[in-house]
């Protein structure tokens, strides 16, 4: 036991202020950024790898996107209920326990032999992230206090969340081309296991029994059947039709169970989600932007690959590589985002972001079956990578300033859930757009691309635009942002 009182020492146990302290959080950070990292590579190293993983495992092309979409399914889906259960079952508990299937699952994805195997467990890897990712931001934001403090904790964790897709396709690309796509998933158990000792070593243990009686399960179901059943709906219409009685049966399904969800959460004593938070303009605004943000992230990361693989004939590597440039600037902005939410607040930044990514992506909607990578393509990445950069980082901090220490796990597991959701949206329709026009030649798949770059630049401006009238002022969101309560994990 600490001599110290409660309110004087951080999440370690360490007294705050003291040079122990701040190594200790800095430490305690990186290792949670590495688990958010592992979290993110996996959705992103594995799109370079989908040929290889047909060829080798007999996947139709009608079936591959399921290597990502199993993933993308269980993990959005669940990342509510894994934010509560952070903050019922214990911040620690909650992170082992993910960790732990999220390694064996990676296992399992290395070794198996069949497309169907493989199906099954990436869900599994995506149950494992949506306990993990939330968990590991709710374990950020009980060591971080509000403030710049926090601010820059939040920066780091959008560098990640971002740039780290961007890293995850060179590092796909060399395990594909050099290794083999199975390495993708080896890779997971010695990183999983240092992840699971260090949180043993530097997280508090949850000093209270695990509340399961309040963890709203109705609630989480509800909340899990809707949200997977739109990701479904979302990623199976590129092949039923938009307009098809699947795509708005299940549309429609999604929508009454979000409905009903939100029904059960105001008549609940522990809700998942208590929805009285979102009548904060700053976290029911930052939810949507942040669809928006991932939306755009990650359909750009994927058409950018299938134009420089389909049009171009890019190799794996090469492919990785022409991502860098785009995750130096993402890395750039993240850190221009933390200087100017501190004096300006989160409308300013916000607007600038998606101002500069429209522009960005208006570059990019120009590229054709001829265009060459440093002229054409180049620009345009670099340029939107900046404007997402400053987006991300603005999001989470207006989605996380405020949050009551029994609440970070909630808003942890809705932010990143506006991502994952988001990120899935955003494939979905963009490559949608993209694939229409697709002839018997590239100029069709090109001109494809470019339009759909044209559509998500007119998005981008559309969310700078509802990011004047919705986000709250500087005035109204910095006293808030400003304050410093104790917040620890106990």
């Amino acid at each position: 036991m600490t001599p110290y009182p409660r309110s004087h020492v951080d999440v370690l146990g360490v007294p705050i202020g003291t040079p122990h302290s701040a190594r200790s959080r800095r430490t305690l950070l990186s290792l949670m950024l590495v688990a958010q990292l592992m979290v993110i590579l996996d959705i992103s190293a594995v799109n370079v790898a989908l040929p290889s993983m047909a060829a080798d495992l007999g996947i139709g092309s009608s079936d591959i996107g399921w290597v990502i979409t199993s993933y993308s399914l269980v993990f959005g889906s669940l990342l509510l209920l894994g934010g509560r259960a952070a903050d019922l079952l214990g911040r620690r508990r909650t992170l082992l326990t993910g960790l732990a299937i999220f390694t064996a699952s990676s296992f399992a994805a290395a070794m198996v032999a069949t497309g169907s195997g493989l199906f099954v467990a990436r869900a599994g890897q995506g149950l494992g992230a949506a306990l993990v990712s939330p968990a590991a931001l709710s374990v950020i934001m009980a060591t971080f206090r509000e403030g710049q403090a926090r601010a820059s904790a939040l920066a780091a964790w959008g560098a990640v969340s971002g740039a780290g897709a961007a890293v995850g396709v060179l590092f796909g690309g060399v395990l594909t081309q050099y290794i083999d796509w199975r390495a993708i998933f080896f890779i997971n158990l010695p990183v999983g296991l240092v992840l699971a000792v260090g949180a043993q070593r530097l997280v508090a243990q949850d000093d209270r029994e695990a509340r399961w009686r309040g963890l709203d399960l109705p609630g989480a179901i509800l909340a899990s059947a809707s949200l997977g059943t739109l990701v479904y709906a979302v990623s199976q219409a590129d092949s039923v039709g938009w307009t098809s009685a699947q795509t708005w049966g299940l549309g429609l399904a999604s929508l009454l169970g979000l409905a009903g969800f939100a029904a059960v959460e105001t008549r609940t004593s522990r809700p998942l989600l208590r929805i009285a938070t979102l009548a904060d303009r700053a976290v029911s605004a930052g939810f949507l932007l942040m669809l928006t943000a991932s939306a755009l992230l990650f359909g750009s990361f994927l058409l950018v690959s299938l134009y420089l693989q389909s049009v171009l004939d890019t190799d794996p590597l090469g492919t990785g590589l022409a991502f860098l440039p785009m995750a130096a600037t993402l890395a750039i902005g993240v850190h221009l985002a933390g200087q100017l939410i501190g004096s300006r607040g989160i409308r300013v930044p916000m607007v600038v972001g998606f101002a500069v990514a429209s522009a960005g992506m208006l570059f990019l909607s120009n590229v054709g079956a001829q265009a060459a990578y440093l002229p054409d393509i180049l620009p345009g990445m670099a340029v939107l990578g900046l404007g997402l950069g400053i987006v991300l980082v603005s999001v989470s901090v207006a989605v996380m300033t405020g949050a009551h220490d029994d609440e970070v796990g909630m808003l942890s597991g809705l932010n990143t859930t506006g991502h994952e959701i988001g990120g899935s949206l955003g494939v979905a329709v963009l490559v949608t757009i993209a694939t229409t026009s697709i002839g018997a030649s590239q100029d069709g798949l090109a001109d494809g691309i470019g339009q759909a770059f044209f559509v998500a630049a007119v998005a981008s401006l559309l969310a700078a635009a509802l990011a004047v009238f919705l986000l709250p002022p500087a005035r109204a969101f910095l006293p808030k942002f400003r304050s410093s309560p104790r917040v620890s994990l106990h």
